[in-house]
């Protein structure tokens, strides 16, 4: 489909089995709620054909646009956009009623999807007498009741507490699972792509720049954003006998994989914990030796990530690579930000694999 909006141009193909849960990561920007809305019916494509569970909800060459009422596609945000005057059982209710089905068999199945996410006790409060990760359940059973031939997640968790979301997206799991709900999912959190996705869709700048399962697309990211949030390092290049060659020219040795040949376009990708930091170059040989400028220090748990920008007369491509260590060893650097560093990546972790053109 193609679908413009202002100076935006969102170019892609999707596919979504039945029953298949498939995530649309993606920066800020990207086409993730673009996609999204055309698929719902908000959006009025360019050139797009629509087809789901064989039926044809947009084609623009043949002038077919359902409107979004009639679509059966369910449609969840990051707010739960619950009617404020209904109690959570007729809040849920209200999709089938509007769908045909009679009061009492509404009700019914409220009462299931209500119970489905474990919020069947509070069916005759009001949203205001909810907390933040109640409402969301309620919003969730309301999504499921109209049985939706795709059910739309656009950053479902992203408003709920640190202590809420994790119960949510549990609950959220197991409806879709149970029920074998085709479900296309729209996330920042690599979390939520973990738990929920079989298949991840990586956009960037409106189009598709890798895709796959979501183990394989974590374990080997041919793109940086999926990198980035896989918490691997990565370098863009040209395959080569001793690893990869960047664009200007510099090598990073690593391993090719048996799919990768000489010449073809490449990543080498690597975890943090694969890079060393010296205040001054390290003795021997180690053949990733770079200069690099200490760009932030991000706390992560028990470990803190120092994250690189290119020193005077170094190699562009440290630009945002990442190196893990230790508090103790933060301290015994005593580093901070705009000091001048070594990095020394093992040869042996990095990984080369073929990138998505």
């Amino acid at each position: 489909m193609t679908t413009r909006r202002g100076g935006f141009t969102l170019d892609v193909a999707v596919e979504v089995a039945p029953g298949e849960v498939v995530a649309v990561l993606g920066p800020n920007g990207s086409g993730k709620s673009t996609l999204l809305g055309t698929l719902a019916g908000l959006y009025t494509p360019e050139d797009a054909r629509v087809v789901l569970g064989g039926r044809t909800l947009t084609d623009t060459a043949s002038g077919v646009a359902v409107p979004a009422h009639r679509r059966r596609v369910g449609l969840l945000s990051q707010q739960a956009l619950l009617f404020p005057h209904l109690t959570a059982r007729d809040n849920v209710a209200f999709g089938p009623r509007c769908a045909g089905r009679g009061r009492r068999e509404a009700l019914a199945a409220a009462r299931e999807r209500l119970a489905d996410v474990g919020v069947a006790e509070l069916e005759g409060r009001r949203p205001a007498e909810l907390s933040g990760g109640q409402a969301q359940r309620v919003a969730i059973a309301r999504a499921l009741a109209v049985e939706p031939d795709l059910l739309l997640l656009d950053e479902p968790f992203a408003a709920l507490d640190v202590d809420a979301a994790p119960a949510v997206r549990s609950v959220l799991r197991r409806a879709v699972r149970r029920r074998g709900q085709t479900t296309l999912l729209v996330t920042h959190d690599v979390v939520d792509a973990v738990v929920l996705a079989d298949r991840l869709v990586v956009l960037a700048e409106g189009r598709i720049v890798e895709q796959g399962p979501t183990a394989e697309v974590l374990a080997r990211p041919r793109s940086a954003f999926a990198a980035r949030i896989a918490g691997l390092d990565l370098v863009t290049g040209t395959a080569a006998e001793t690893g990869l060659t960047t664009p200007e020219g510099a090598v990073v040795h690593g391993l090719a994989s048996a799919e990768v040949e000489a010449g073809e376009p490449a990543v080498a990708v690597f975890p943090p914990s694969a890079v060393s930091v010296h205040r001054h170059r390290p003795d021997g040989s180690p053949r990733n030796v770079v200069p690099v400028r200490l760009a932030a220090l991000e706390p992560q748990g028990e470990i803190v990530r120092l994250r690189a920008a290119a020193a005077p007369g170094g190699p562009p491509w440290v630009e945002g690579i990442a190196a893990d260590v230790t508090p103790a060893a933060v301290a015994e650097l005593g580093v901070g930000p705009g000091d001048d560093l070594w990095f020394a990546v093992k040869a042996t972790e990095v990984a080369v694999h073929p990138r998505r053109r």
